[in-house]
């Protein structure tokens, strides 16, 4: 029996989803490749490297990934979430097929520092490295968080380690996708904010209060209670010169500009300014007439608070 399960959402991802699975291929895992209507041959390549896939229609990465978790025919004791265009490299790969086995009962998470690569340089400074992510846990132990924009695994027993290993968001598509990409998430973080101030459907809180890191639970915190509330002009600003200046976001040279120019600065005002264009529209509309107009302007599938998924353990 595999001691790892490893759950992959997808869609379209044939130019990364070989090289994802195959750098876990040494832990002989269970895969299993949540695809959502690809039509770039990813599920055919997905199976060829010995893969489950099963489909479902995508909603949001929440959604879908709650599914996997509670449809995919796991039988792991431990499982891990990995993008399709993340790479585990391999010291980790060597460091989890070593470590795992030894972790007492009251170890329930594995938490990883996640480097970026960006047109092909290793983002360093900006606050970028580590990222520490939770990505590994014992089955049943960890759920979703159920948001629409920046979700993350949350134990509900038990702590977490850290692993050292190399672990790296390595995207190879163009500045074209990144934009088309990072418009999308706009849309999705910007209901999440009106949400945060309207009550529109159930806010999954958790992370906030102190339910993951304490790194993890003061950023959101300071972001909801601090930085969504203040202009966005103001907000976009700070951020990007924290990053930038404060940060050493500079050393990172060329492509870091780029990068933190776009993630950092661009996409943050998109995000306030689309709050401001969604705010003016809604008005004076509360309740279900809200969340029904808000679903209209933005395309989502909004549910109403009697229908919307909670999430369980995983």
């Amino acid at each position: 029996m595999s001691r790892i399960a490893i759950v992959v959402l997808a869609h379209n991802e044939a130019r990364h989803i070989r090289r994802c699975l195959g750098s876990v291929a040494a832990l002989q895992p269970q895969v299993f490749v949540i695809d959502s209507g690809s039509t770039d041959g990813t599920a055919d390549i997905a199976r060829e490297l010995g893969a489950t896939v099963l489909q479902h229609p995508f909603v949001n990465q929440a959604q879908q990934f709650q599914w996997a978790l509670d449809n995919a025919p796991i039988t792991a004791e431990w499982v891990m979430r990995l993008d399709a265009d993340e790479v585990v490299e391999p010291d980790l790969a060597a460091e989890i097929a070593r470590e795992l086995p030894r972790l007492p009962p009251h170890v329930t998470g594995v938490n990883l520092k996640r480097k970026h690569i960006f047109m092909g340089r290793w983002i360093r400074h900006g606050g970028r490295y580590p990222l520490v992510l939770l990505r590994i846990w014992r089955r049943g132990k960890a759920r979703i968080e159920q948001r629409w924009m920046d979700e993350h695994m949350l134990l509900t027993e038990g702590r977490a380690v850290t692993f050292r290993g190399g672990f790296a968001d390595v995207n190879l598509n163009d500045l074209n996708f990144f934009t088309e990409k990072h418009n999308r998430y706009a849309t999705r973080e910007a209901v999440d904010v009106i949400n945060q101030r309207r009550g529109l459907f159930p806010r999954d809180t958790a992370l906030a209060a102190g339910n993951s890191s304490a790194k993890a639970g003061l950023t959101r915190l300071l972001k909801e209670r601090v930085y969504n509330r203040l202009p966005f002009e103001v907000s976009a600003t700070a951020y990007f010169l924290l990053r930038y200046v404060v940060q050493l976001g500079f050393l990172d040279g060329r492509e870091g500009a780029i990068y933190h120019f776009l993630q950092g600065y661009w996409y943050r005002f998109l995000v306030g300014a689309k709050v401001a264009e969604l705010e003016r529209a809604l008005g004076d509309l509360t309740g279900d007439a809200a969340l029904e107009k808000l679903a209209q302007l933005t395309g989502l599938p909004l549910a109403p608070a009697k229908d919307h998924p909670s999430g369980g353990a995983a």
